[in-house]
């Protein structure tokens, strides 16, 4: 049976987090990451770019991102362009917070995780530089010239700081253009998820190599990223541990909603109402919302 395709135009929405200690947590995602604060009618704290909501952080850990389980690989804000990338990267580094900016070719990104250790990327599209995929059973890069290239080196800061002017401010806050780009989860098997994010949600296949996978709606190159690097079988983290509370899947109507909640509930997954949405538990106990957008 061919697998039904969910809507080309669904994206990622926020990303639900618990945190250990909320005020630290809001002064990192405000003050170096550069999202802004948003009303929150309850105890959790809201924060987005313009009126978008991207983080939702929950102030009730225990303990910190326990290792070697199943979760929050990195969640990837995208932003419009390099000169904004320019900024998250300069800023972090007048404040000192450890970082990696590497170039993936096809999109300029850089990893940095909170202070609890929930994983983060800021990145923005560079296709006019080439592409990433993969390939032979592995992941493949190539310049714009058809040459090979790594896809993890370091990125140009020469180049990259130049798309900003002398009276730029770092502590300027991401633009309203920002977005969830995508999210990247530790699974316990990369099988068993494809089989959730493909079979029954809907979402195309992009790559699929031993110990990773790529899945995307559109031909985007991926809105979720899965894989095995916390270990084959990584047992999800224990209650009370900071990581991945939730994150959102958002779809453009009522219709594309019910077509993936129906193909859910046919593959026996249980759907709970939350949040405005209906959601799910993919096989390694990452929780999902889908909603409208």
């Amino acid at each position: 049976m061919k697998t039904e395709s969910i809507a080309a135009t669904t994206g990622m929405g926020a990303v639900d987090l618990a945190v250990t200690d909320g005020d630290r947590a809001l002064r990192f995602y405000r003050d170096y990451v550069g999202l802004t604060p948003l009303p929150s009618p309850d105890g959790a704290i809201r924060l987005g770019a313009g009126a978008r909501e991207l983080v939702v952080l929950h102030p009730d850990a225990k303990r910190p991102v326990v290792p070697r389980t199943s979760g929050l690989y990195h969640l990837a804000l995208l932003v419009p362009d390099r000169r904004e990338l320019a900024r998250v990267i300069a800023r972090l580094g007048r404040l000192g917070w450890d970082q990696y900016p590497t170039d993936h070719v096809m999109t300029k990104a850089n990893y940095l995780s909170d202070p609890d250790g929930n994983g983060i990327e800021i990145y923005t599209e560079s296709p006019e530089d080439g592409t990433m995929g993969f390939g032979n059973g592995t992941f493949v890069a190539y310049g714009k010239d058809g040459t090979p290239r790594s896809g993890r080196d370091p990125i140009d800061l020469e180049e990259l700081f130049s798309h900003l002017g002398s009276d730029d401010r770092l502590d300027q806050a991401m633009p309203a253009g920002t977005k969830m780009g995508h999210i990247h989860l530790h699974v316990s098997d990369v099988d068993d998820a494809l089989r959730f994010y493909h079979d029954l949600v809907g979402f195309d296949v992009m790559g699929h190599v031993p110990g990773v996978g790529f899945v995307s709606a559109g031909g985007y190159h991926h809105h979720v990223g899965l894989n095995t690097w916390a270990g084959q079988g990584a047992p999800p983290a224990p209650a009370g541990s900071a990581g991945l509370r939730r994150y959102t899947i958002e779809l453009p109507a009522k219709g594309d909603l019910h077509d993936v909640v129906g193909r859910l509930e046919h593959g026996g997954v249980q759907v709970v109402e939350e949040a405005g949405g209906l959601a799910a538990i993919d096989p390694s106990a990452n929780r999902v919302l889908f909603r409208v957008a």
